[in-house]
């Protein structure tokens, strides 16, 4: 008995995909509660052949041009209809709703992270020039993009990675059939240096604290500028009738009507 008939077997009576590593799995169990001698054979069948003769099938069924085919998205294999029956297996197992479409926005930060991962958040803000915190989360809530690991910098943000999901979202058989895209991994990426703190390993410093050098090294945004007097000048007057009234009493001064109250008494 051939492997690949085996293997053939498995998969069409399989209710989900397997990959390869499942497929060895079963051939082991097979062989040490089976009393058949010929199960036994393939106990300790290499992964490589199971890939090679997987690999196999998959052409034969292709070039018999049958109504099905064998293929494999996200590393593991499974017989379905070919593309050109689908009208017929709608009518059949009826139609699932599919989850709206990915927007461009949501794409384009995927492609970022797909990419270049793993990955922070700060780097695909980088790369694509505009905050991703909505669009992330849209990401993460269906399971296309997770959390991988933390970054080896000061504040260990977090990485990301994509999923099995995203593979089969795509249809793909691994990260290597992902389309060239030179260009986007060439993209320079500045790495954070740091957080500015009060204290090594406590909270971030407050903005008042912040040096006026620390601000302009994009460390922090810049303090409100209204009603702040910059660096070696004057205060702006103010921009409203309650605003000169506070001044003229901080100042010890007085409105017109405040003097005609004091006359007046």
């Amino acid at each position: 008995m051939e492997l690949k008939a085996i293997l053939e077997a498995i998969l069409f009576n399989s209710q989900r995909p397997l990959t390869p590593q499942e497929l060895r799995e079963i051939l082991i169990k097979t062989a040490e509660e089976s009393e058949e001698s010929e199960a036994r054979q393939f106990k300790k069948t290499p992964l490589s052949n199971i890939v090679a003769a997987l690999e196999q099938l998959q052409r034969e069924w292709d070039e018999a041009r049958r109504s099905f085919r064998l293929a494999c998205v996200a590393d593991a294999w499974q017989f379905v209809s070919c593309p050109e029956f689908a009208p017929w297996m709608k009518t059949l197992v009826g139609q699932k709703n599919r989850p709206p479409r990915l927007t461009q926005a949501a794409l384009e930060t995927l492609a970022v992270v797909a990419y270049r991962q793993p990955v922070t958040r700060a780097e695909i803000e980088q790369v694509r020039g505009v905050a991703v915190d909505g669009v992330m989360q849209t990401l993460l809530e269906r399971g296309l993009v997770a959390q991988v690991g933390k970054a080896e910098v000061p504040g260990r943000p977090a990485l990301y990675g994509t999923t099995p999901q995203f593979l089969e979202y795509f249809g793909l058989r691994s990260l290597e059939d992902l389309p060239a895209a030179e260009e986007l991994r060439r993209i320079p990426v500045q790495k954070p240096e740091g957080v500015p703190t009060a204290d090594p390993g406590l909270a971030t410093v407050p903005p008042e604290q912040l040096t006026l050098e620390q601000v302009e090294a994009g460390q922090a945004p810049s303090p409100a500028t209204e009603g702040v007097a910059p660096e070696g000048g004057k205060n702006p007057e103010p921009s409203s009738a309650g605003e000169k009234t506070e001044k003229a009493v901080n100042e010890g001064g007085s409105t017109p009507d405040a003097k005609a109250a004091n006359d007046q008494v």
